[in-house]
């Protein structure tokens, strides 16, 4: 029979002192420093429990400055948060440093989950479920009595004693950054696992072609695929994924992750499961299964991790069969500020000023994804007041707000956008917005609404500020009638932000950047994204906005009266402080808030 240490050993025994004060309750082993320079694992410089603020301790460790924290405090006063969760949105402090400082205070060691090595089989002791409701997970033996936890929030001491009762084993508590703890997580409930887990219990072969309804249902229902379904959507709530893409190919399907924006694939499925799961995710939002040869649309809210989250479903068919898009829609994605959102300076000014008129026409233009609608929502949000009535017309309705009066399109029972608009301004709102500009007689509806006294908020599908005056004149609005009504066009893009615990200093010389098209004197310094577990090692994490804001002034309201060029409007534009996307881009290049290749990309 083999030793403990080398039967469980991935972390060296470490003789044990008496519990900390935090973790009392739990009887947990608290270690001595660690002599043999485990990787990852690092132990505080006292193994008392301080009682300090975590703030404190940050600035003990050179984190932060004590002005940066006073600041801090009187921010989150204000907001009603905690000074170092306000910090860390705002990038002043990481998550890493922030679990170090807590590990400081609570005498405990620190482990960074990117270097430790985890026993995927101490790991595996406790279910994903217990796992995410506690924010721990065992990732190691300590000795064959012992386990190591990471934990987030060492206080909890009822998550200890549960973890103690349902492994059977002492738990010796290390401090984790939570992003780490979720990642690993993740790792835990890999959608490889599942689909090797649900074609292990789904041994009878089924072709996809042939079956008739019941054998589709059946199939549907098995509890394989069920798992199946359900495992990809939550890996892909986990990614932050904004779509989910069910993609038929010749031998299997093909399941893919638009996350910031960016396509990448998850899995894939075998060829005899995938009439399933196609049909499983028919049934959950109520679309007819029988039906393959027309798209449907559908919509289910499901719980994801105790969050709401709604679905949005297209089926796809194609010549290899019947695929499927999910949109996912998480309302707290949605509802962001502008100052979230990447609105700073002079274009945050320009904008404010615009929708908070009485009345006028505020248009924001864009492809699709680029991120329009929150953009509105944002500004909705902070218009919505109990003296105001807001009534808007979208298709369909993504997020439900409080306060606000949404009217889905349903152009079944004949309600399109004109017609809703044409309901609505006998409703007496005072704020309209309208999900998209897509016609003539919209556009129309839309222009006298704002020149009747309504605040009107909607988009349009241009690639600039100034095309949005073009755009309307090709839909037949008259230009003294676009000149009177609209008073500010916000043309943006969304670039994806760099991860800020691996992106790297450098510098970008004059010349690489006048070749890419960057208008600038000097070299410049910028960052680099590198790629770490954290960011699953794309470099990137998460999604901030590139505005370009034009309010209508008078000399551009004359231009456009006398019908002017495109490139007329846009030079006069330029001179009144029009910043362009690219510009607004490169000055978050040089704050480090993304890089020169992403603004490239997406800022064209």
């Amino acid at each position: 029979m083999s030793e403990p240490g080398d039967r469980y050993g991935h972390l060296r025994p470490v003789p044990s002192t008496p519990p900390a004060p935090a973790v009392s309750g739990s009887e947990a082993l608290e270690p001595e420093p660690a002599t043999g320079g485990t990787p990852g694992l690092t132990p505080p410089r006292t193994r008392t429990h301080s009682g300090r603020f975590i703030t404190d301790v940050a600035v003990e460790l050179g984190y932060l400055t004590r002005e940066r924290v006073d600041q801090a405090i009187d921010e989150a006063r204000v907001a009603g948060r905690s000074p170092e969760a306000l910090m860390v949105d705002q990038g002043v402090l990481s998550a890493d440093q922030l679990s170090r400082a807590v590990a400081e205070r609570y005498g405990l060691d620190h482990v960074d989950l990117n270097v430790f090595h985890v026993d995927m089989g101490a790991a595996n002791l406790v279910s994903v479920q217990t796992a995410r409701r506690f924010h721990a997970v065992p990732v190691s033996y300590v000795d064959s009595e012992t386990l190591l936890v990471a934990m987030a929030d060492p206080a909890n001491v009822l998550a200890v004693d549960d973890m103690k009762m349902m492994t059977g084993l002492n738990c010796r508590v290390a401090v984790a950054a939570e992003v780490d703890i979720e990642g690993l997580i993740s790792r835990l409930n890999s959608l490889e696992s599942a689909v090797s887990e649900a074609i292990s219990e789904d041994e009878e072969e089924a072709a996809i072609g042939g079956a008739d309804v019941t054998e589709l249902r059946e199939s549907a229902d098995d509890a394989p695929v069920i798992k199946l379904v359900y495992s990809i959507l939550g890996q892909a709530v986990n990614e932050g994924a904004s779509d989910v893409h069910f993609e038929i190919e010749e031998k299997d399907m093909r399941v893919r992750f638009r996350v910031d924006g960016v396509l990448t694939e998850a899995a894939r499925v075998p060829r005899r499961m995938v009439a399933g799961v196609i049909s499983r995710v028919k049934i959950m939002s109520e679309l007819d299964i029988a039906e393959k040869r027309i798209p449907q649309d559908g919509r289910v809210a499901v719980n994801v991790n105790d969050r709401r989250i709604d679905l949005r479903v297209v089926t796809v068919p194609t010549e290899r069969g019947e695929g499927a898009t999910i949109r996912i829609l998480d309302k707290t994605e949605a509802l962001r500020t502008l100052d979230e959102l990447g609105f700073s300076g002079d274009a945050r000014r320009r904008f404010t000023e615009a929708y908070t008129q009485p009345y006028g026409a505020v248009l924001v233009t864009g492809p699709t994804g680029s991120g329009k609608s929150t953009t509105l929502y944002s500004a909705l949000a902070e218009l919505n007041d109990v003296d105001k009535n807001i009534i808007t017309i979208e298709d369909p309705v993504e997020y439900q707000l409080p306060g606000i009066n949404q009217m889905g399109v349903n152009r079944k029972a004949g309600l399109d956008f004109a017609t809703g608009l044409r309901s609505i301004l006998r409703a007496d709102p005072d704020v309209i917005m309208v999900g998209e500009v897509r016609d003539p007689e919209t556009a129309r509806i839309a222009i006298e609404a704002a020149l009747t006294g309504h605040m009107v908020l909607t988009t349009l599908h241009t690639n600039d500020a100034p095309s949005a005056v073009t755009r309307l004149a090709k839909m037949g609005i008259e230009s003294f009638l676009t000149a009177s009504a609209v008073d500010c066009v916000v043309a943006q893009r969304l670039a994806r932000t760099l991860c800020t615990d691996c992106k790297r200093r450098t510098v970008l010389e004059q010349a690489v950047l006048e070749e890419a098209g960057f208008r600038v004197g000097t070299d410049i310094e910028a960052w680099d994204p590198v790629g770490c577990a954290r960011c699953g090692g794309t470099g990137y994490r998460g999604r901030a906005g590139l505005f370009s804001v034009m309010r209508m002034s008078e000399q551009l309201k004359d231009l456009t009266v006398a019908g002017a060029p495109q490139a007329e409007l846009t030079r006069l534009a330029r001179e009144e402080g029009m910043q362009t996307l690219r510009e607004d881009g490169l000055a978050k290049v040089k704050e480090g808030v993304t890089s020169i290749a992403e603004v490239a990309r997406v800022a064209v």
